[in-house]
């Protein structure tokens, strides 16, 4: 076989995958039914974990699963099925709800879990693709994660199954976070490292405050305002009364405007005659990533930082949001 035809049979065999693997993730949309509202009514109405189970590659499945109910607000853990039978059952409690993965149904691991989960009072949600099995029939909800062949070219290994599993398990999670109004700032609190962490990270963690925030009294000279501008070395500096209550800001770009606005010597103007009168404000609550959003919606560098009465706390300059790697 020439390079050549190597090169194509192994863009077509790619494809092919990527072919039957997305019609089996599309397949599961006309299935979304009462049934699937019926898992998530119950998931929201246990006060407990989803505990998430299954054997071999259904098992593997089920701990990404796990993490995403557990990242996106719903307390979740895997437990693997012969773990729980030689003990580890007592992970298991009231309350919770058992969501079981199995393709066949007949995993005889699952089966044998059914029978003591029925006598903690636990209910069960089924993944399968035999709504007939053993699993199904002691299923309070039975989800169909059916597919109508594997992508591998023996049509034997998991693959279209494992990824129609995976996305029906990730669609519960995903619509029952949105049930309990799951928000940012909720993920934020769950996602306090690496990349999300950063984005999801407070402006008040990244603001200039105390003596690195620039700052100028509405009579404050211009020598003296540029002075302090040069000083703190952010390109602005905000305009506050005595009690703090901020009135205004001034940037490098005003300080063009005016010059070119007015006929008279800029240094002889106070801070009052050369401020924007309304600069954008956060609280130090914001995330960074929100920040970073309103720079952008706006075409501006930086954002005040003020309390709920209107006293400057800091600022947030977009070079901080770059050292953060957001975009």
């Amino acid at each position: 076989m020439s390079r050549e035809e190597q090169t194509k049979k192994t863009i077509e065999s790619a494809q092919r995958v990527l072919r039957i693997e997305a019609e089996a993730v599309k397949g599961l949309i006309d299935r979304v039914d009462e049934r699937f509202v019926k898992a998530v009514d119950l998931l929201e109405k246990r006060k407990g974990r989803v505990v998430v189970t299954g054997m071999g590659k259904s098992g593997l499945i089920g701990r990404k699963i796990a993490s995403t109910f557990s990242s996106m607000g719903t307390p979740s853990f895997f437990v693997h099925a012969v773990e729980a039978l030689h003990g580890d059952l007592g992970m298991l409690a009231a309350g919770d709800v058992l969501l079981a993965i199995s393709s066949s149904g007949e995993t005889e691991e699952l089966i044998e879990l059914i029978e003591p989960a029925k006598r903690l009072g636990i209910p069960l949600i089924a993944l399968t693709a035999n709504p007939s099995s053993p699993l199904a029939s002691a299923s309070e909800v039975v989800l169909d994660i059916s597919v109508k062949e594997e992508a591998c070219a023996l049509n034997l290994a998991p693959t279209a199954s494992t990824a129609a599993a995976l996305a029906m398990g990730d669609t519960l999670a995903v619509v029952l976070s949105e049930r309990r109004d799951f928000q940012e700032d909720d993920f934020a609190a769950l996602h306090p490292g690496g990349k999300l962490g950063k984005k999801l990270r407070r402006i008040e963690a990244l603001m200039h405050k105390g003596d690195d925030l620039p700052r100028v009294l509405p009579t404050t000279k211009m020598p003296d305002v540029i002075y302090e501008m040069s000083r703190k070395g952010l390109g602005l500096t905000a305009v506050t009364k005595p009690d703090g209550r901020l009135v205004g800001i001034i940037t490098d770009g005003d300080l063009r405007r005016v010059m070119q606005r007015r006929k008279q010597n800029v240094l002889d103007l106070a801070a009052i005659d050369c401020m924007s009168k309304k600069p954008v404000t956060l609280p130090r609550t914001e995330l960074a990533a929100a920040a970073l959003r309103l720079m952008e919606e706006k075409k501006i560098t930086s954002v005040l930082v003020v309390d709920n009465v209107g006293r400057l706390e800091g600022v947030v300059h977009i070079h901080d949001l770059w050292n953060l790697q957001l975009f």
